[in-house]
C-alpha cells in the first residue's frame, strides 16, 4: 500500500465516491494510469481542525492508518486511491467499531463506483419500479 502525499491526489479523491460513517469518511477514486502500479493501492489520511488540536489530529490519523492497514489489504482494490478523513467519532469510537465502519464504507464505495461505471456504459433506465412523488 502506497501513501498519497500531494494535494492534487487528495483533491482528485474528493471528487470521487464518498461514504460517511460514524467514525470516518472514505473518499475513493481510480488511480491515474500514469501513477498506477500493478497490485498496489494508495491511501491518504487527513484530519481538519474540527477534530481538535495537533495532538488530537495526529492521534486520529494514527488510528486511521492502523484501521487502513488492517482493512484495505483485504477489501481494497488495486488501482484505487482511498482517502480516510477523520471525524469527531474517530477519537472516541472503539477500534473494532472503526474497523467495521471502514469495512462497510469500502464495500459501499466499491458498489457505488461499480454502479456509476455501469450506468455510464449501459442504456439509460426509464425509472420503472421507482416510487413517483408529487
Amino acid at each position: 500500500m502506497d501513501r498519497l502525499k500531494t494535494r492534487a491526489d487528495f483533491l482528485r479523491a474528493q471528487r470521487g465516491v464518498r461514504r460517511i460513517t460514524a467514525g470516518l469518511t472514505l473518499e475513493l477514486c481510480p488511480t491515474p494510469e500514469a501513477l498506477a502500479l500493478p497490485r498496489r493501492l494508495r491511501a491518504g489520511y487527513t484530519a481538519s481542525r474540527k477534530i481538535g488540536g495537533a495532538v488530537q489530529r495526529n492521534r486520529a490519523k494514527r488510528r486511521l492508518r492502523a484501521a487502513a492497514a488492517a482493512v484495505l489489504p483485504l477489501y481494497g482494490r488495486e488501482g484505487n486511491d482511498y482517502v480516510l478523513v477523520a471525524r469527531p467519532g474517530t477519537l472516541s469510537r472503539p477500534f473494532a467499531g472503526l474497523l467495521v465502519d471502514l469495512k462497510g464504507a469500502v464495500r459501499a464505495a466499491h458498489a457505488k463506483a461499480g454502479q456509476e461505471g455501469a450506468a455510464e456504459a449501459g442504456p439509460s433506465h426509464s425509472g420503472e419500479g421507482r416510487k413517483q412523488t408529487g
